[in-house]
């Protein structure tokens, strides 16, 4: 038989995960796009607590904020176009008073400080090896909030610097977390601010980068996925990117996605995942007339299904399904 592509090796990971553990992702727009799908299937995981970062280099500061656990303060944002921003966040944690920004920023540092000290595994993607560097103090920032480029300098990283930086993150993390297990991907999603080569030479450096992390700290503790690959090589068409030419489709994104369950979980965590899926699709379906007999029979049928599951499976939250089906009773 032919192959019409060139099929990516997935070496078999020293670990696997289970409905049981528990997953902090972070990194690229792509951790949500797979964090996502995960909590769909009811995966215990806690998803970009500073919301979406790029470069190794803000994904390492935010570690290690996670880690110290030391609120944020006033001093800690900055105000443009009417909103307060952190320097370390995504935008979505940007609000009209420094009162409302802190609020939100901090319930999530502690909530996922908590969290990392007791997951089990560490997903982290990075999206690009750019930076940019705030010239009035020299930090790195994660966004920069649509303040002028002019009052910024924009650079990219090398091998070196992200491998010592996320070394040193990383011993750190498993001082905190002994037993914490670390996965690193590169993110497909093209970069393209600086052309075609540019964005190849920032992808180059991640990969580097990601497989000296790997071989230096073994397969028994830290493992890589080949994302970026998969759509490289086995997707390569742009049939397979969204509008924009940049983002990967839905249809990429549903193949990254069975590509990484077959890899991360064990085939029965796999088996329970279908079936939670098909209770999710019974949930997520809106017919256009509810007040039938038709529908009462199928809403009645869901809610049984959902207790029954929810009996076998209590450690599985359906809440949020029971309550949406109870009340249409």
């Amino acid at each position: 038989m032919i192959d019409f592509y060139t099929p990516v090796n997935l070496p078999e990971p020293r670990f696997k995960s289970s409905y049981s553990s528990k997953h902090l992702m972070i990194g690229s727009c792509f951790t949500e796009y797979i964090g996502a799908r995960m909590e769909n299937l009811k995966f215990n995981t806690d998803i970009n607590p500073f919301g979406i970062l790029f470069n190794p280099s803000s994904i390492a500061q935010c570690l290690k904020r996670l880690i110290s656990g030391i609120p944020f303060t006033e001093k800690d944002l900055s105000q443009h176009n009417g909103l307060w921003h952190s320097w370390l966040h995504h935008g979505r944690f940007s609000f009209p008073s420094a009162e409302e920004t802190l609020e939100a920023i901090n319930n999530r540092l502690t909530f996922s400080s908590t969290y990392l000290r007791h997951c089990d595994f560490l997903i982290l993607t990075f999206g690009t090896a750019w930076i940019y560097e705030l010239l009035s103090t020299g930090a790195t920032v994660s966004n920069c909030h649509k303040v002028p480029a002019s009052e910024f300098r924009r650079f990219r990283l090398t091998v070196g610097e992200i491998v010592a930086e996320m070394r040193e993150t990383i011993e750190e993390l498993l001082v905190y977390n002994p037993d914490l297990k670390i996965i690193l991907t590169v993110s497909p999603v093209r970069h393209l601010k600086d052309g075609a080569t540019g964005n190849q030479l920032s992808k180059s450096t991640l990969l580097l980068a990601t497989d000296a992390l790997v071989n230096g700290f073994g397969q028994e503790r830290c493992s890589y996925f080949p994302s970026y690959e998969l759509v490289m090589d086995e997707l390569r068409d742009y049939r397979f990117y969204a509008e924009d030419m940049v983002h990967p489709s839905p249809v990429a994104i549903d193949f990254i996605w069975q590509k990484f369950m077959t890899w991360f979980f064990d085939k029965e965590v796999t088996k329970l995942s279908d079936k939670i899926s098909a209770l999710r699709q019974a949930y997520l379906h809106r017919p256009q007339h509810q007040n039938t007999p038709e529908f009462k029979k199928f809403t009645e049928t869901q809610l049984r299904r959902l207790n029954e599951f929810s009996k076998t499976y209590p450690f599985l939250d359906f809440s949020t399904e029971i309550n949406y089906f109870a009340a249409k009773l």
